[in-house]
């Protein structure tokens, strides 16, 4: 599944490169023994950003394909709302 909007391609990688930055914290706190609440935040920011990413990925596919009849994909309508679940 592509993204093919311009403004959508930038907001989903920007969310993946934050959830990076998220995991790598995660990765350090585990490391340096931090506290529990620590690490559990981060792994929730992490958790956050990539289904913000993701719902900006389906969300472009259920546009393209309300806006073709047909998506690029090949989906259904059926993957599609499963795929959307997936994220929830």
């Amino acid at each position: 599944m592509s993204v093919t909007d311009e403004d959508s391609r930038r907001r989903v990688l920007h969310r993946l490169r934050r959830a990076r930055g998220q995991l790598d914290a995660v990765i350090d706190a585990v490391e340096s023994d931090a506290p529990c609440r620590d690490v559990v935040t981060q792994l929730a920011a992490v958790t956050h950003a990539l289904n913000r990413a993701g719902f900006v990925v389906v969300a472009n596919a259920m546009e393209e394909c309300a806006g073709t009849g047909k998506n690029k994909e090949g989906l259904t309508t059926e993957e599609l709302e499963k795929l959307f679940l997936s994220l929830a």
